[in-house]
């Protein structure tokens, strides 16, 4: 029988780490660590370090694996993601049963928090399907809580909803009816762009939580080619970037950040 603790670490900073995530870490019998190949190592890297901060000598084993990549050539984007789902499904299983073949307590990192846009929960479903485990969430500051406290603004104007969405979306669908606030998350496209002439405004984070954070924010028609430089070069620099931002609309609103 398998425990498997789906851990959230927070968006970076192994500051962002709460007691309770803590108190799961050092309870597991095994760590899983996946790999994303070389250009984003700095995500391994940061798992290592929060692990040497928190574990004793000689408690959790670490077990590090190279995690599958999708197939960005399949034209159904939601077809090839559960395929995806499916292959990380399976390697989990063997990763967990070569660690730790008479079962036991699997700790599995994740970025953020695992119920905000992250896959983690669902591969876990999936997993249930291939072995028998019992599954606990511990949830972690989000890169969205983050990126606010960064820019030191509320997420909602007052009484007021917040649409949290994909830069996907966002570009395939435009902004949604009845929003004044919306918040975008995964964004490779920076979608954005789509909106130049309007009237909004934007707080821009990559990195958001990290030591490398940055931060720009400001009516979108000014900054949003300081966005896309800032972007570009970040990326240049680190071989990856994490990027969300919040987009109101009003030219008037304050300068907050």
């Amino acid at each position: 029988m398998y425990s498997l603790s789906l851990i959230g670490i927070g968006a970076g900073n192994p500051q962002h780490l709460t007691l309770q995530a803590i108190d799961a870490m050092t309870a597991c019998d095994l760590i899983l660590i996946p790999l994303k190949g070389a250009e984003k190592d700095d995500l391994a890297a940061l798992r290592r370090e929060v692990c040497a901060r928190v574990l004793p000598r000689g408690a959790s084993c670490l077990r590090e694996f190279d995690l599958p990549r999708r197939d960005a050539t399949n034209a159904d984007y939601l077809s090839g993601v559960n395929d995806w789902h499916d292959a990380i499904a399976t390697c989990w299983a063997h990763e967990m049963q070569a660690g730790l073949p008479e079962g036991g307590r699997v700790g599995f990192l994740v970025w953020g928090d695992p119920s905000l846009y992250d896959s983690t929960l669902r591969i876990a479903d999936r997993l249930r399907k291939q072995m028998t485990i019992d599954v606990k969430v511990i949830p972690g500051i989000t890169s969205l809580q983050a990126m606010t406290a960064g820019h030191a603004i509320p997420l909602n104007t007052l009484g007021a909803p917040v649409t949290i969405t994909t830069g996907r979306q966002l570009r395939d669908h435009g902004w949604p009816d009845g929003v004044d606030t919306l918040a975008v998350m995964l964004d490779g496209t920076c979608a954005f762009q789509t909106l130049l002439g309007g009237d909004f405004h934007i707080w821009w984070s990559a990195y958001a939580g990290m030591a490398q954070e940055l931060r720009l924010s400001g009516a979108l028609d000014q900054i949003a080619q300081d966005i896309l430089d800032s972007r570009r070069q970040a990326r240049g620099r680190h071989g990856w970037i994490m990027d969300i931002y919040v987009l109101r609309k009003g030219a008037d609103l304050p300068q907050l950040s």
